[in-house]
């Protein structure tokens, strides 16, 4: 049964086999972790089935430097046909041809492929020319061998295999660059560097030298070389090995290998409790968010073992939606071995293990923000966004578990601040003050921002779309409250009293535009906030007029607010409306669209009529020039 590769499978494989050539080690370390996989799987059903095999549990790799070939194979869960077919014949990720133009876009690095898609197993063809897998789920089924060059096409067809289990043998290319790979000693050292970890057994063929017995005469003696099966690795799961004892490189390649990333972690959480609770924790922070992220088929999770034996993979319940990006291990004695997947959420001694994990996951990232600020901000840059959703959905529930997590960009050094470090900065104020936006730059052009610039007052800046919907649901932090600039009166007595008489003397003009644009706003007013700028809009309610661009986004969202159009008092502008009005001859509804539709531009919302806006401003040019 020969088939073909998906177009998008194949440029995968293409960028693998050509891009991480400096890398080509990691394919051994990807191969021995997922027949350890294997392994837990078959151990895991085991368990929930009692029906346990005699066929020790056990990872084997085999070196043919004639033949040039590299052989692992594992007494785990097999793979039937459709198991191959979805396993090895697809790269089964939506997300690929997006990360494919990403790539091609210049923004993404090619060698993240690997931690991007999971797809460990192709990574052999780095340095194979050919790769056969032959597999067998059950005793008593048939086996099944997968075949390809990794190139375009591969086969499925019925084979035969002594045990039952996967076994995979790596046609190693040729060249100095590939001679590594068939040298047992070296094969040997990457299985000790990267898998020493693994808790099965991993043999290997050794040679061993021993002295024979003396001669007759006693002259001398002799020696002889025997092959002897060892297990080349420790065996010891390292989140139970103690702290002081394991190297970051040790941490780092368990990481790698464990959850497919091709960056070292930013950082590392170890702990070991006992007493009421038995806990092992081995927890890390990814350096950069997998390219999945956000989308709906990520898997997040946590794996969970007790002592030592898998129950789940990624189990979502023991990670909040906010600690999504944690990837790890968590171990405890107290934990029923029989549990099924279904009851985990009814567990009790699970859900306590959720509340110390998430408690631990807190005061680690406290530590990295207090102890390394720059770490911390490396963090934040990736996962920043989805504290702020925690914050948002969990209201009322966690929220207080991240308000002293999140941070803002500040007006005063364009640097993340806390929110902490804001209000110990800004004692004296009595709220607050941030403004949103897409983007800083977007926010420096608002005509709000030119008032502000001549006052001495910190902003947080809300960049990100759910930034100010969060700031709504916290409404205070240690009793100040949160104040849009837009909406805070930083006037002093005596400009509120001056503009109060403008906005008097100006009333009969006002009124009057207010009436042309009764549709579209619920009030016209003078204002302080303005420099050199002629107008501003605000949103008249709680709904931002940078909120209602992300409602406006949504589908079936229809929500458009009531606006209040600000005029600037000095402005040359007002100054010849007010001339204009004077003559009862003249109509204000052609300007007031106008005025009104120049503010709707600055704040980079659509107009409700693009082809009219056109037609009044060819009219006043004309009338200006004609």
């Amino acid at each position: 049964m020969k088939k073909q590769f998906k177009t998008e499978s194949k440029q995968i494989l293409n960028l693998m086999i050509h891009s991480i050539y400096s890398n080509k080690d990691i394919f051994l370390r990807e191969l021995i972790s997922n027949a350890s996989d294997a392994l837990d799987k078959r151990h895991y059903m085991e368990i929930q089935t009692k029906d346990k095999d005699s066929s020790e549990m056990r990872i084997d790799v085999a070196v043919d430097k004639n033949n040039r070939t590299i052989i692992i194979s594992d007494t785990g869960i097999g793979m039937d046909v459709k198991d191959l077919e979805k396993n090895l014949g697809t790269i089964a990720h939506s997300g690929s041809s997006e990360f494919m133009k990403e790539i091609e876009d210049g923004k993404a690095n090619e060698v993240d492929i690997i931690g991007q898609f999971g797809v460990g197993f192709y990574s052999s063809f780095i340095v194979g020319s050919k790769v056969e897998v032959t597999s067998k789920k059950f005793p008593s089924e048939v086996a099944n061998t997968f075949k390809s060059d990794g190139v375009s096409s591969y086969s499925i067809e019925e084979s035969t295999l002594d045990f039952y289990g996967t076994q995979i043998i790596i046609h190693v290319k040729d060249g100095e660059d590939f001679e590594g790979y068939v040298n047992d000693e070296n094969v040997k050292e990457l299985i000790q560097k990267h898998n020493d970890y693994v808790k099965y057994p991993i043999y290997m063929d050794e040679e061993k030298t021993v002295e024979l017995s003396n001669q007759e005469d006693g002259s001398k003696e002799e020696t002889t070389t025997l092959i002897e099966n060892n297990i080349i690795n420790s065996q010891i799961a390292i989140w139970k090995k103690v702290k002081k004892d394991v190297s970051k490189d040790e941490y780092n390649e368990f990481y790698k290998s464990k959850f497919h990333d091709f960056t070292d972690p930013l950082y590392i959480i170890h702990s070991h409790a006992e007493g009421v609770q038995s806990l092992d924790l081995l927890l890390f922070i990814p350096a950069q968010k997998p390219f999945d992220f956000y989308q709906s088929n990520f898997k997040k999770g946590l794996d969970l073992y007790s002592k030592g034996i898998l129950i789940d993979h990624s189990v979502e319940y023991l990670l909040p939606s906010h600690f999504s990006f944690v990837k790890g291990v968590v171990d405890s004695e107290d934990i029923n071995l029989n549990i099924s997947r279904e009851l985990l959420q009814q567990d009790r001694v699970v859900d306590k293990i959720k509340k110390s994990v998430s408690a631990k996951i807190k005061r680690e990232l406290l530590k990295l923000q207090s102890k390394k600020r720059e770490d911390y901000n490396k963090f934040y840059n990736e996962f920043g966004r989805t504290l702020m959703y925690g914050v948002y959905d969990e209201f009322g529930k966690n929220s207080t578990d991240l308000e002293d997590l999140i941070m803002f960009k500040s007006s005063k050094n364009e640097e993340y601040v806390t929110l902490k470090e804001y209000i110990n900065e800004n004692a004296e104020q009595e709220e607050i003050y941030y403004i949103s936006g897409s983007s800083i730059e977007a926010i420096k052009q608002m005509p709000i921002m030119e008032k502000v610039k001549g006052k001495e007052i910190e902003i947080l800046y809300l960049i990100n779309d759910i930034d100010e919907f969060a700031i709504q649901m916290l409404r205070e932090y240690k009793g100040k409250n949160f104040k849009s600039i837009i909406s805070a009166d930083l006037s002093s007595e005596d400009e509120k009293k001056v503009l109060e008489e403008k906005n008097i003397e100006a009333k009969p003009l006002l009124e009057k535009i207010k009436e042309a644009l009764i549709d579209d706003i619920s009030d016209v007013r003078v204002t302080d906030k303005l420099n050199s700028s002629a107008v501003c809009l605000v949103n008249d309610g709680e709904i931002s007029i940078e909120q209602e661009k992300l409602l406006s986004q949504m589908p079936d969202n229809n929500y458009q607010g009531k606006k209040i159009l600000e005029i600037n008092p000095e402005h040359a502008l007002y100054k010849a409306m007010l001339k204009y009005y004077d003559n009862a001859d003249n109509s204000l509804d052609e300007i007031a669209t106008l005025l009104y539709n120049q503010a709707l531009l600055i704040e980079g919302l659509e107009l409700k009529d693009p082809a009219k806006h056109a037609e009044l401003l060819n009219k006043l040019i004309i009338s200006t020039i004609g």
